[in-house]
């Protein structure tokens, strides 16, 4: 979703940092083989989740959604040198996907991946986070925040991705069969009424939340 003329966009891009060889290596593989490749963060939205870590200097990261581990990647680039990122993902059968990539990385012992329910595994975490990245099903991102915000330490970032799923957030008149929006537009809400957080959402590709716990 593009949120300025194509052309701007192009020179957005081109003046942010270059998307490092691996991580190409690993969009390229992704898109080759793997159903669904838009759901990959991508060059610029990398480089904005890898900017953010590197400002928050995180020791320990959780990420609900894993995918083929790009985003993961990148949030790993500013994890501190004794720090660990937790990622939590359903599917079985990109686990191997995401280690080969992780173990070419410079993070690979670092990275910690989880296979099932993030609800059922997060309580189960004995760990307080830094920063957090939501990038799942949308219907549970409510939930997710409510599990999450307790373990989250004061000052910590929480990402959301997908906030304005394409824009859909401004209709009212959803189709019934459509869980994600009315979930998406719950969400926002929570972000914005939660007063243990202060939130700002960003127009960055289909829109990226940053809360901060106070």
């Amino acid at each position: 979703m593009h949120f300025i003329p194509e052309e701007l966009d192009n020179y957005v891009v081109a003046h942010s940092e270059d998307e490092p060889t691996l991580l190409q290596q690993l969009n390229r593989e992704t898109y080759q083989k793997i159903l669904q490749p838009r759901m990959l963060s991508g060059h610029y939205q990398g480089r904005v989740l890898s900017i953010i870590s590197k400002m928050v200097n995180p020791k320990n990261i959780l990420e609900i959604g894993t995918y083929t581990g790009y985003s993961a990647l990148c949030l790993a680039e500013g994890m501190q040198s004794e720090g660990e990122l937790h990622t939590i993902d359903i599917n079985e059968e990109l686990v191997d996907f995401q280690r080969k990539y992780f173990d070419k990385s410079g993070y690979g012992q670092q990275i910690h991946q989880h296979l099932g329910n993030a609800i059922d595994i997060i309580p189960n975490l004995n760990i307080n986070f830094d920063l957090v990245f939501i990038d799942a099903d949308k219907e549970n991102y409510s939930n997710y925040f409510h599990v999450i915000i307790d373990k989250l330490n004061p000052g910590g970032i929480i990402l959301s991705d997908n906030v304005l799923w394409s824009g859909k957030v401004l209709d009212t008149s959803f189709k019934k069969d459509d869980t994600s929006t009315p979930a998406l537009i719950e969400y926002n809400k929570l972000l914005k009424a939660d007063n243990r957080v202060e939130t700002v959402v960003l127009p960055i590709r289909d829109g990226l939340t940053i809360t901060r716990k106070l």
